[in-house]
């Protein structure tokens, strides 16, 4: 087996990287110098080059409140670059493994959305991602759309490393506390993708870590694990206006991994306490 991994300088294309080598799984872990995710003529040409059997997609604009201003730019990379991906993996007969995100959905209520369940993106990057995910299921048969929330793994930049940075010089801090969803470590997600690469269990699915929190509770843990001591106090997103709308629910249901026979991804409060002794070294 051949796989092409992009975005590999990324959170989660770093550890799907990784997880490639321990299965000792043949990849190119492609970065913005192999080809360029606005222009479709390379992409086209680099995946017919490779000729990998699974594309595992983890490139993407994720700049959630620029991409309002950027909206041109975030939709070349989020949509455009899909379908020449698509476009591609259709023509050597290749599996495309699609990153999406809980923002596909209004993000109103309290339940657990089902992979099915009403669309409606409350900004610009999640109608990208949106558009995305449409585009994978029109062109392709072998595909995975895989949605995730709330990312977190040891190369990049994410909520965990800001509020450990942030805990060195604040002894309290207000955090959002009506935004409900669940973290996703990249070190978890990682295996399950891989174990799609492998699969034919073609379909769409959610994978975060188990169970639920507000992002002050999040971080409330966070500095429980690494020893800081920092009181948090919950406000509402009101206090706090982004020039993107965030979704109040993220809540994703994990009924069509069980159904595949996938293993659910660990608790989110495991993951934590792994990540924050990964990067303790």
């Amino acid at each position: 087996m051949k796989i092409l991994v992009t975005g590999c300088s990324g959170q989660l294309g770093f550890d799907v990287c990784r997880e490639l080598d321990r299965r000792n799984i043949a990849y190119y872990g492609a970065v913005r110098s192999d080809f360029d995710l606005t222009d479709k003529k390379a992409i086209q040409q680099f995946i017919e080059g490779y000729k990998p059997e699974v594309v595992i997609h983890c490139a993407a604009y994720t700049a959630v409140d620029k991409a309002e201003d950027e909206v041109d730019l975030c939709r070349k990379i989020n949509v455009d670059a899909v379908k020449a991906i698509a476009d591609g993996c259709k023509l050597i007969d290749a599996k495309l493994i699609y990153i999406s995100t809980d923002y596909v959905f209004p993000g109103d209520g309290e339940k657990f959305y089902n992979i099915d369940d009403e669309k409606n993106p409350p900004n610009v990057y999640g109608k990208s991602k949106l558009d995305g995910e449409e585009i994978v299921k029109d062109l392709l048969e072998k595909y995975f759309i895989v949605r995730i929330s709330w990312v977190f793994g040891i190369n990049g930049h994410n909520f965990i490393k800001t509020m450990l940075k942030l805990a060195d010089s604040h002894a309290d801090l207000k955090v959002v506390d009506d935004q409900i969803g669940s973290p996703t470590y990249t070190a978890d997600l990682a295996p399950l993708l891989c174990d799609m690469a492998q699969s034919e269990k073609y379909g769409t699915y959610h994978a975060t870590n188990e169970g639920i929190c507000s992002w002050a509770q999040f971080a409330a843990e966070i500095f429980k694990l690494a020893g800081k001591n920092v009181e948090v106090t919950g406000q509402p997103s009101e206090a706090y206006p982004t020039k993107a709308k965030r979704p109040l629910n993220s809540r994703l249901s994990k009924k069509s991994l069980d159904e595949a026979g996938f293993k659910r991804l660990p608790d989110w409060h495991d993951a934590l306490d792994r990540y924050i002794k990964e990067l303790n070294g």
